[in-house]
């Protein structure tokens, strides 16, 4: 699953054009948004719902469910997995 990590930080870094960042800069475990993470908004959500569907072809219609999903590049790649 390291695998698909790695791949999910390379897709948030370019989808939210983060350009500053590298995959480095991005812990698994670490909280993608507010300041304890990354500090991305709502607008960023919005992304990684597209990025989803986009690769994955996941849909998430639930915004309840999407903060769970987009807490952590962990557990973005736990759902993914789960939908396999």
């Amino acid at each position: 699953m390291s695998e698909l990590k790695e791949k999910l930080k390379t897709q948030i870094i370019e989808q939210l054009n983060l350009e500053d960042l590298t995959i480095a800069d991005i812990k698994n475990d670490s909280p993608l948004f507010g300041d304890e993470g990354l500090g991305l908004d709502s607008i960023d959500a919005l992304e990684f719902i597209v990025l989803l569907d986009s690769y994955y072809g996941i849909k998430i219609d639930d915004p309840a469910i999407a903060k769970e999903i987009f807490h952590s590049v962990d557990s973005m790649a736990d759902f993914i997995e789960s939908k396999k």
